[in-house]
């Protein structure tokens, strides 16, 4: 048994390697590189434990990890969805969900039932952990936005407006940021 879950959980690790070749609309800070879902969820996580401090509500750090590091997990098989596409829905689609219950499905049976409680824990933003993990997610593109002077707000002719629509989330998580 012990064997059995070990060989599961280095068969996920290797799936989740597939992050690295995901690429997102965003440059990376001060560069003309495009960011990818690997580097995004580690810049999550280094955020979360650096701005913690900030939130408003007392959260649970490790949860919030967990959270950032898993959520675009399943964008190996959904793909990226750029948060200014009006073409695409941004909430938890059929797509995402068959992806999530596909790459967390190799875990462990009690680890997989973890991690998609925590993916959809996040994706609902109800809980004082997910407003504060969706708000670094809201923020980092943000501070990359500004540090490229608008790279992909401009390169994709984002309006004003919609920019600030979408980065009001940032507030659920913590009012200072």
């Amino acid at each position: 048994m012990q064997i059995d879950n070990l060989l599961k959980q280095i068969n996920f690790i290797k799936e989740i390697d597939k992050l690295k070749y995901v690429q997102r609309k965003t440059k990376l800070f001060n560069s003309d590189r495009n960011e990818n879902d690997a580097e995004h969820s580690w810049h999550l996580a280094m955020m979360t434990i650096v701005l913690a401090e900030h939130s408003d509500q007392k959260i649970d750090v490790m949860k919030v990890l967990k959270m950032v590091l898993i959520h675009d997990i399943v964008e190996i098989d959904a793909g990226d969805t750029f948060i200014y596409d009006t073409a695409k829905n941004h909430t938890n689609t059929d797509e995402e969900l068959i992806a999530a219950q596909r790459i967390f499905g190799l875990l462990p049976k009690e680890q997989a039932e973890e991690f998609i409680g925590i993916w959809q824990e996040f994706e609902e933003g109800i809980t004082d952990e997910a407003k504060f993990a969706r708000s670094m997610d809201r923020l980092e593109p943000l501070l990359q936005n500004t540090s490229t002077n608008g790279g992909t707000w401009k390169e994709f002719k984002v309006p004003y407006q919609k920019v600030y629509d979408k980065k009001k989330a940032i507030k659920n998580g913590s009012s200072l940021l």
